[in-house]
């Protein structure tokens, strides 16, 4: 399972976070790795210098061999917390995907 990191130009760090969030979402996503070619990720601060409630982004979109992509969006106060967001919404929406798949074989 790939992961590919992808950050606005208001992001700071970005090569430390790129690091973490791989290893997070790889670890989140472990029982899928298999099925999931490529995770996309896009980290974003909706509002830069202003600053602002929630204005941090992250959408994950994950790529499935044979299946339409899914995609999530998450906004918090802090990158981490939009990461966390969006990761668990991803798993969850995979969880949903293929335990239809599996209700119907």
């Amino acid at each position: 399972m790939l992961v590919q990191i992808n950050t606005d130009n208001n992001i700071e760090g970005h090569q430390r976070l790129e690091e973490y969030f791989t290893e997070q979402l790889q670890t989140a996503l472990k029982k899928y790795e298999d099925k999931v070619t490529r995770l996309e990720v896009h980290l974003g601060d909706e509002n830069s210098t202003k600053g602002g409630e929630n204005d941090k982004r992250c959408s994950i979109e994950a790529r499935i061999a044979g299946l339409k992509p899914i995609g999530v969006v998450d906004h918090a106060n802090t990158i981490e917390r939009a990461v966390s967001g969006a990761t668990n919404k991803i798993k969850s929406a995979l969880e949903r995907t293929f335990g239809k798949l599996s209700a119907h074989h």
